[in-house]
Parts: structure tokens; sequence; C-alpha cells
């Protein structure tokens, strides 16, 4: 299986295993009910799936009747059909991000930090410290929702990885691995603190990550990167594309595909 497929397929199944995942005619939302955050809530079609106007407006309400913007991540050549179906809908393309995977040996050591130590999460405390890295380094105010320490909790709980980073014991930085399926693991929710970037933290810890998924079994990890220079980031630890995911949603103003 193409490597891209094999990315689609970890998300899918993912969703599929979470334990508040909707089925909606040929699509599977994966929905947080405790973490309101967009990216955090999408729809993945069924391979292939070609899907009907009434489908359509069916996943639209199940979105809305959740208080969650209609939205959906996925490969387009996993369902060819699907974006122009979206498009006639109404939905808007958000962007077609890059698709970055690393394999054990690809992987290069960046270099070290001056006073950064790394540490998986164990106690409330550390996992709350990492929510609140991710949560703000994200463009959040005040406390994040159960739901950021949640995913890095399960990612723990399920073979997967979590990090927090600290400098001279300040949380600087955070971050986590999925549960992996298959082999496959996502890197998500990179952050680093605003007073802390620029200094290599992101690729420090990123590697720290990765490293720490392979030594666990995972053959290859893959992530999405936020924008150009992220990825450039990603590049120099040895991540390079393997496809392109699409992302787009539904204007909450919009009235569906009817």
């Amino acid at each position: 299986m193409p490597m891209d497929a094999d990315v689609q397929t970890h998300a899918r199944t993912l969703t599929l295993r979470s334990p508040d995942h909707v089925r909606v005619g040929p699509f599977v939302i994966r929905y947080n009910p405790n973490w309101s955050l967009k990216y955090a809530n999408y729809a993945i079609p069924d391979q292939d799936a070609e899907p009907t106007p009434a489908e359509l407006d069916a996943l639209i309400a199940a979105f809305r009747e959740r208080d969650r913007m209609p939205r959906l991540e996925f490969l387009p050549g996993w369902a060819p059909a699907v974006e122009p179906a979206l498009l006639a809908a109404g939905f808007t393309v958000e962007n077609r991000a890059p698709i970055l995977a690393c394999a054990p040996g690809d992987l290069v050591d960046p270099k070290p930090v001056a006073e950064l130590a790394v540490v998986e999460p164990a106690t409330d405390a550390e996992f709350a410290a990492a929510a609140l890295v991710q949560h703000l380094g994200y463009g959040g105010e005040g406390e994040p929702e159960d739901g950021t320490a949640e995913w890095l909790r399960n990612a723990v709980a399920g073979g997967g990885v979590a990090a927090l980073a600290t400098v001279d014991g300040t949380p600087a930085g955070a971050g986590g691995c999925s549960v992996p399926v298959d082999g496959l693991s996502e890197l998500a929710g990179l952050a680093v603190g605003a007073d802390f970037r620029r200094r290599g933290i992101g690729a420090a810890l990123s590697a720290h990550l990765t490293r720490t998924a392979f030594e666990r079994g995972c053959r290859v990890v893959w992530l999405e990167p936020g924008d150009a220079d992220v990825e450039r980031i990603y590049a120099s630890i040895g991540y390079r594309r393997v496809g392109e995911k699409l992302n787009i949603s539904l204007d909450p103003e919009s009235s569906g595909a009817a």
C-alpha cells in the first residue's frame, strides 16, 4: 500500500476507535465532546465514497447538532468524488497541507539546546502543564479544555508518546505521537511557548517524540506541518513529503447542501 494510503488508513482507524465517533452515510466523524478545537473534530469519507446531497445534508446536520463546524480532513485520492460534492454543497477549501513522514533510518539528530529537558508527563500537574503549553501555543486564551490533556493521556496509554519540554524548569514545549496503528503514528499538537521560539526547541522536541515512537515499535511517524517554515524544521530532522491532505469546511452561516 502506498504511504499516503497508509496515512489515511491510520487516521480513519483511530477515528473509528474513538469512543464518541459518529457514522453518517459514507462518512465517519471524529467528535470530541470535551474539545471544541476544530482540528479535533472532523469527518473522513469511506474509501471511494460518492456521497449524495441527502448524505451531505445529514453530515452537516450531525456536526451542527453537536455544535461543531462541518469539516473534513482527508487525502483527495482516497475518495476522489468527495471534494467536488463538498464544493457543490458550499464547502470551502481551508488549505491543501503536505503530509510528511519519517522512518527510523531517516531521523537526523538536531543540535542540542542548552538547559532543555524533555520528559513524558506522568502526573496530573505534568499533563496539565503540557496541555497549557499546547493551548497557548496555538493561540488559545485562558485554560485549555479537558480534551487537550485527554489526548496526551490516551496517546501514552495506547502505546504512543507524550512529551513536555522545559528550560530551566519552565514549561517551554509539548507534543505527542498518537496511538500507533499497524506501525504508524502521527506526530501532532507540537507547540513551543512564545518566549522560547527560535532556539531549536521545536526540532529537538520533534526528534525526541519521533525517536521515542520508533523505540516503541513504530515503523513510520507522519505529520501535517502548519506552514512552510514549520515544514523546513521537520525536513531538517529527516521528514519528507509523501502526499497532500485536503482540509475543507462549511461556513457557519451556510445553509448546507440542499
